[in-house]
């Protein structure tokens, strides 16, 4: 944890406990860096970080006082509770949401994929078309479970790039990530286990609990974190969870991403709790940053981690390619595996080893992360344009998602019918959190470049979410 947030997190306790009073001054940036012993600019970052929270508010030339509406805050927090999913519906909300949007006429706001233009590699395609002429690309014998050995090794050595300690027998090749996901899950559990999810999450984690009959414990995210470690330790200690399946970089659908030091003590607790966690890390490569950040397996000393990846976020759903940094659950998942999809295209096997190898791979995620960040941050800016004033519009460096709070009076489930009529497809907040009491946020794909079509569409939901809110006026 940053010293900041140390500090931010102690005065805050201070406040909660009742130490500053509402509109009582906090000590000056001075002051508190004599009673703390961090720097100027420490404390800076603290008292904005309790400002951007709503804690306190500053005056001109006068200082930081603490807010009226705190109290307020504190008791919401506070009240965040755990939650007990025992029985999961939610198959038959997904695949009807998925009909509904496959017209090509739809503007795919509400698509889980990369806008496919960005994803389309030449040089891909060029590898793919010289190997589909060679006999032995289509020998099934070299790629049944784990997988193209050569593939393993090019994956193993990513992994050893970021520090991580890895062996090409650890990895097991799948069709996809999800199938990578649905696999672990189903070797670590058995009907009736508990495994714990975040309270917002991709809708396949809610798939794969309904489908497996398990019971689901959910810990609400932090509102400055991302991920509660307090949450996440008390579900630990209070239902016998045997894994948990969570998405700390470039989370979906909120585009947080955990820090390190949270990783960590996940990673820690999991030890502790004799708790497995399946890691979906399927937007890992799409940080803006300099480097892809950590996964929790980076600090994973016990083998408690299963890492999860795909190269489809990044060439396509045509590169169904995915994989699992099983560990001592290779065996497991190879035997499932073979029981059910059998094994993955050589064909692209054989493709992706030779791109990856010739460095044609790095280039490509370049290019492709360029133009995420680009096309983001413009849907951000015209988004805030439109409806800054009545949302609240979550914006993070990575990916290619916004999250979008509505005005408690819209629901998003209305508001995604009445634009999918307008040939606009948005993902509802149903998908990821299937609590009634929370249907008021979207999620938004912004991979596409502005163009006219574009832009009538983003002000045509706007002025629909305007007129939802107020009509309920």
């Amino acid at each position: 944890m940053y010293k900041s947030e140390k500090l931010a997190q102690n005065i805050r306790q201070m406040i909660e406990n009742g130490i500053w009073k509402v509109h009582e001054k906090l000590p000056s940036l001075r002051e508190q860096t004599q009673l703390s012993g961090y720097s100027l600019m420490t404390v800076l970052n603290a008292y904005q970080e309790l400002e951007a929270q709503g804690l306190v508010y500053a005056k001109d030339k006068s200082g930081y006082y603490v807010a009226e509406h705190t109290q307020a805050l504190l008791n919401s927090k506070q009240s965040a509770q755990i939650g007990l999913n025992p029985k999961i519906q939610i198959n038959s909300v997904v695949f009807n949401y998925l009909k509904s949007t496959q017209s090509a006429e739809i503007v795919p706001f509400g698509s889980a994929f990369p806008n496919a233009e960005l994803l389309y590699n030449a040089k891909f395609m060029q590898i793919l078309a010289q190997q589909a002429k060679r006999k032995s690309s289509y020998n099934n014998q070299n790629h049944m479970p784990p997988g193209n050995q050569n593939l393993r090794q090019l994956i193993a050595n990513r992994y050893q790039l970021q520090g991580v300690t890895c062996n090409q027998d650890d990895i097991v090749i799948t069709s996809g990530a999800l199938e990578a996901l649905n696999l672990s899950l189903q070797a670590l559990t058995q009907p009736g286990d508990f495994i714990l999810l975040q309270q917002t999450i991709f809708y396949g984690a809610w798939q794969a609990a309904e489908r497996l009959g398990l019971q689901v414990i959910t810990i609400p995210e932090h509102p400055q974190f991302g991920f509660d470690l307090e949450s996440f330790e008390q579900a630990l200690k209070q239902y016998p969870i045997k894994v948990c399946w969570l998405m700390l970089n470039a989370h979906n659908p909120i585009g947080f991403t955990v820090s390190s030091e949270i990783k960590q003590r996940i990673a820690e607790l999991l030890y502790e709790y004799q708790v497995y966690l399946i890691e979906d890390d399927v937007y890992q490569e799409l940080n803006y940053g300099s480097s892809k950040p950590l996964p929790v397996k980076y600090f994973d000393r016990h083998q408690m981690v299963l890492h999860c990846a795909s190269f489809s976020k990044t060439l396509g759903m045509g590169a169904r390619v995915g994989w699992v940094y099983a560990g001592p659950f290779s065996d497991a998942i190879q035997h499932l595996q073979l029981m059910s999809t059998l094994t993955v295209s050589p064909l692209l096997q054989n493709a992706l080893v030779e791109f990856i190898s010739h460095h044609y791979y790095e280039k490509h995620l370049r290019h492709l992360r360029q133009h995420l960040e680009k096309y983001k941050k413009k849907f951000y800016q015209e988004l805030k344009a439109r409806l800054g004033s009545i949302c609240e519009i979550y914006y993070y460096s990575s990916g290619y998602f916004l999250w979008i709070e509505l005005p408690k009076e819209v629901d998003a489930q209305q508001l995604y019918e009445q634009l999918l009529q307008q040939h606009i497809s948005i993902a509802p907040a149903l998908l990821f959190k299937p609590e009634p009491a929370s249907q008021h946020y979207i999620r938004l794909n912004c991979s596409f470049e502005w163009t006219a079509q574009i832009e009538d569409a983003v002000n045509l939901l706007a002025e629909t979410i305007l007129q939802n809110s107020k009509s309920a006026d």
